[in-house]
Protein backbone atom coordinates (compact mmCIF):
# COMPACT_ATOMS: atom_id res chain seq x y z
CA UNK A 1 0.00 0.00 0.00
CA UNK A 2 0.95 3.57 -1.05
CA UNK A 3 1.38 6.10 2.36
CA UNK A 4 1.17 9.47 1.59
CA UNK A 5 2.37 12.15 3.91
CA UNK A 6 -0.75 12.82 5.91
CA UNK A 7 -0.97 8.91 6.62
CA UNK A 8 -3.95 8.22 3.94
CA UNK A 9 -3.58 5.49 0.91
CA UNK A 10 -3.30 6.37 -2.65
CA UNK A 11 -4.98 3.25 -3.45
CA UNK A 12 -8.81 2.55 -2.81
CA UNK A 13 -9.54 -0.20 -0.70
CA UNK A 14 -12.08 -2.24 -3.14
CA UNK A 15 -10.57 -2.51 -7.01
CA UNK A 16 -12.42 -0.40 -9.52
CA UNK A 17 -14.20 -1.29 -12.62
CA UNK A 18 -11.22 -1.10 -15.02
CA UNK A 19 -8.95 -3.43 -12.53
CA UNK A 20 -12.31 -6.32 -12.70
CA UNK A 21 -12.70 -5.80 -16.66
CA UNK A 22 -9.32 -6.32 -16.97
CA UNK A 23 -8.43 -9.09 -15.09
CA UNK A 24 -11.60 -10.78 -16.77
CA UNK A 25 -10.54 -10.35 -20.34
CA UNK A 26 -6.96 -11.43 -19.26
CA UNK A 27 -8.26 -14.51 -18.35
CA UNK A 28 -10.62 -15.44 -21.19
CA UNK A 29 -7.70 -14.52 -23.46
CA UNK A 30 -5.49 -17.10 -21.68
CA UNK A 31 -8.50 -19.68 -21.44
CA UNK A 32 -9.29 -19.01 -25.26
CA UNK A 33 -5.51 -19.60 -25.88
CA UNK A 34 -4.85 -22.58 -24.28
CA UNK A 35 -8.41 -24.18 -26.09
CA UNK A 36 -6.99 -23.34 -29.25
CA UNK A 37 -3.42 -25.26 -28.80
CA UNK A 38 -5.32 -28.35 -27.21
CA UNK A 39 -8.21 -28.29 -30.21
CA UNK A 40 -5.07 -27.99 -33.05
CA UNK A 41 -2.86 -30.52 -31.22
CA UNK A 42 -5.56 -32.79 -31.01
CA UNK A 43 -7.41 -32.82 -34.21
CA UNK A 44 -4.32 -31.88 -36.88
CA UNK A 45 -3.84 -34.95 -38.80
CA UNK A 46 0.16 -36.10 -39.50
CA UNK A 47 1.69 -36.38 -42.75
CA UNK A 48 4.49 -36.78 -43.59
CA UNK A 49 7.27 -34.48 -45.59
CA UNK A 50 5.83 -33.45 -48.87
CA UNK A 51 8.29 -31.52 -50.41
CA UNK A 52 8.15 -28.82 -53.77
CA UNK A 53 11.77 -27.74 -55.03
CA UNK A 54 11.48 -24.60 -57.31
CA UNK A 55 14.82 -22.76 -59.23
CA UNK A 56 13.93 -19.40 -58.31
CA UNK A 57 17.62 -17.79 -60.71
CA UNK A 58 20.69 -18.93 -62.33
CA UNK A 59 24.11 -16.58 -62.13
CA UNK A 60 27.47 -16.94 -63.12
CA UNK A 61 29.93 -17.00 -60.43
CA UNK A 62 33.88 -16.68 -60.29
CA UNK A 63 34.32 -20.90 -60.21
CA UNK A 64 30.98 -21.84 -62.32
CA UNK A 65 27.65 -21.10 -62.02
CA UNK A 66 24.91 -20.78 -59.04
CA UNK A 67 21.58 -21.71 -58.90
CA UNK A 68 19.05 -20.72 -56.27
CA UNK A 69 16.11 -22.69 -55.27
CA UNK A 70 13.52 -22.64 -52.93
CA UNK A 71 12.23 -25.80 -51.34
CA UNK A 72 8.63 -26.02 -49.29
CA UNK A 73 7.41 -28.78 -47.27
CA UNK A 74 3.57 -28.74 -47.35
CA UNK A 75 2.95 -31.44 -44.37
CA UNK A 76 2.78 -31.55 -41.24
CA UNK A 77 5.99 -33.06 -39.96
CA UNK A 78 9.17 -31.16 -39.89
CA UNK A 79 11.90 -33.25 -42.06
CA UNK A 80 15.74 -32.90 -41.17
CA UNK A 81 19.03 -33.77 -43.19
CA UNK A 82 17.07 -33.22 -46.62
CA UNK A 83 19.01 -33.64 -49.25
CA UNK A 84 18.35 -31.76 -52.29
CA UNK A 85 19.71 -32.70 -55.71
CA UNK A 86 20.64 -31.00 -58.97
CA UNK A 87 21.14 -32.37 -62.54
CA UNK A 88 21.80 -30.66 -65.47
CA UNK A 89 20.90 -32.70 -67.91
CA UNK A 90 21.58 -33.13 -71.87
CA UNK A 91 20.08 -35.13 -74.59
CA UNK A 92 18.23 -36.69 -71.68
CA UNK A 93 20.72 -37.60 -69.81
CA UNK A 94 22.48 -36.44 -66.60
CA UNK A 95 25.75 -34.65 -67.58
CA UNK A 96 26.73 -33.02 -63.95
CA UNK A 97 25.24 -33.36 -60.58
CA UNK A 98 25.63 -31.21 -57.19
CA UNK A 99 23.77 -31.94 -53.78
CA UNK A 100 22.66 -29.66 -50.87
CA UNK A 101 21.29 -30.74 -47.45
CA UNK A 102 19.69 -28.67 -45.39
CA UNK A 103 19.64 -29.47 -41.62
CA UNK A 104 16.08 -29.29 -41.35
CA UNK A 105 12.44 -28.68 -43.25
CA UNK A 106 10.10 -27.63 -40.90
CA UNK A 107 6.41 -28.27 -41.37
CA UNK A 108 4.39 -25.75 -43.27
CA UNK A 109 7.70 -23.35 -44.67
CA UNK A 110 9.63 -22.90 -47.06
CA UNK A 111 13.80 -22.37 -47.27
CA UNK A 112 16.07 -21.27 -49.58
CA UNK A 113 19.60 -22.69 -51.23
CA UNK A 114 21.90 -22.87 -53.83
CA UNK A 115 24.29 -25.26 -55.62
CA UNK A 116 26.97 -25.06 -57.76
CA UNK A 117 27.57 -26.29 -61.11
CA UNK A 118 30.83 -26.11 -63.39
CA UNK A 119 28.55 -25.61 -66.33
CA UNK A 120 26.20 -23.47 -67.96
CA UNK A 121 22.82 -24.37 -66.56
CA UNK A 122 21.17 -21.94 -68.80
CA UNK A 123 21.75 -24.05 -72.12
CA UNK A 124 20.48 -26.96 -70.67
CA UNK A 125 17.93 -28.63 -68.73
CA UNK A 126 18.15 -28.35 -64.93
CA UNK A 127 16.37 -30.83 -62.84
CA UNK A 128 15.89 -30.39 -59.34
CA UNK A 129 14.40 -32.50 -56.29
CA UNK A 130 14.23 -34.09 -53.14
CA UNK A 131 16.15 -37.28 -52.53
CA UNK A 132 16.18 -37.99 -48.92
CA UNK A 133 15.73 -36.73 -45.60
CA UNK A 134 15.10 -38.15 -42.02
CA UNK A 135 13.01 -37.58 -39.12
CA UNK A 136 13.77 -35.25 -36.20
Amino acid sequence: MTKLTDNRSSEADDPSWIEWATGLLSGVLVIAMIGWVAWEAATEDTRPPEFTVTATGQQMTPGGYRVTFDIANDATQTASAVVVRGEIVEGGQAVEEADVTFDYVPAQSRAKGAMFFSRDPGASEVRLRAVGYTTP
